[in-house]
C-alpha cells in the first residue's frame, strides 16, 4: 500500500469546503480539506467529528462558545452539536467521521458535497 501525506494532498485541492477521502479505518473515513472562510452551522445527529489541523488556524463556532484551533491540534465536536467551521485565512484540516456522516449534517448549502464527490479519485 502507498503511504500518504494528509497535508499534501490538502495542499493539492483546488476547490475550498470539498473534503476528499484519503483513507479508511473501519467504519470510518479519513478527509482532508483546504477552507477558507465559513461553512455554515450544522449538526450531526448521530457522528461526533474530529477536526486536525494540518496548516493554518480554525474556529469552530458552537451554541456554548467557540473554540480557536492552531496547526498541530485536534478538537471533536460530539453528536448532535451544532457548530460552524471558519477558517479568517486558508487553513488546510483532516477530518476522521464515520462513513454515515453528511458532509453539512442536517442541512444543505451550495457548499454542501455528496459522498461520491468526497471519493472522486485525486
Amino acid at each position: 500500500m502507498p503511504t500518504v501525506s494528509p497535508k499534501e494532498v490538502a495542499e493539492s485541492l483546488t476547490e475550498l469546503w470539498s473534503p476528499r477521502v484519503v483513507g479508511e479505518v473501519d467504519d470510518a473515513y479519513i478527509k482532508v480539506a483546504k477552507i477558507h472562510g465559513s461553512l455554515a452551522w450544522h449538526s450531526h445527529e448521530n457522528e461526533d467529528e474530529l477536526f486536525l489541523i494540518l496548516k493554518g488556524r480554525l474556529r469552530i463556532e458552537m451554541e456554548s462558545g467557540a473554540i480557536e484551533l492552531k496547526e498541530g491540534e485536534m478538537f471533536i465536536v460530539p453528536k448532535g452539536v451544532r457548530h460552524n467551521p471558519v477558517a479568517e485565512h486558508e487553513c488546510l484540516l483532516m477530518l476522521i467521521e464515520r462513513k454515515s456522516t453528511l458532509h453539512t449534517g442536517d442541512v444543505t448549502t451550495e457548499k454542501t458535497r455528496s459522498l461520491a464527490e468526497q471519493l472522486r479519485p485525486l
